[in-house]
């Protein structure tokens, strides 16, 4: 007999989708899919359904990505069902992983404040007469 598993069964299977579907992204011949990263997929407890998180790096192209990707859909869902011993296989939708961009946009207002912050030291280091 064998211990409880440390990482859950839906995350295991979250995780080998995302791996399973950027594979065969990899291969797919379509150039509206070659910057994208898929950043997560969620699996539903009943299996029917998965929703694909993914990421680009031009916003603009969002749209265009998910047409791309409903496009390849069934083929993305051939190669979870021969890849998997799962009893149904999910069908997929797609969404933008917003998490990256607010991430990105965090880290750009973190920067900010640390330029004035920096600006600021500078200013009073330069400016404040010496006790002597």
């Amino acid at each position: 007999m064998t211990g409880p598993r440390r990482y859950p069964r839906t995350a295991r299977l979250n995780e080998l989708c995302r791996e399973i579907v950027a594979d065969a992204l990899e291969r797919v011949d379509d150039e509206r899919l070659e910057l994208v990263t898929v950043t997560h997929v969620e699996v539903e407890p009943d299996l029917r359904h998965a929703t694909v998180l993914f990421s680009t790096l031009d916003p603009d192209a969002d749209a265009e990505v998910s047409e791309a990707l409903d496009e390849h859909r069934r083929g993305l869902q051939r190669a979870i069902a021969s890849q998997t011993r799962l009893k149904r296989t999910p069908e997929l939708a797609f969404r933008v992983d917003e998490t990256v961009r607010h991430g990105a946009r965090v880290e750009e207002l973190l920067r900010r404040v640390r330029a004035v912050d920096d600006a600021t030291d500078r200013g009073e280091a330069g400016g404040a007469p010496a006790d002597g």
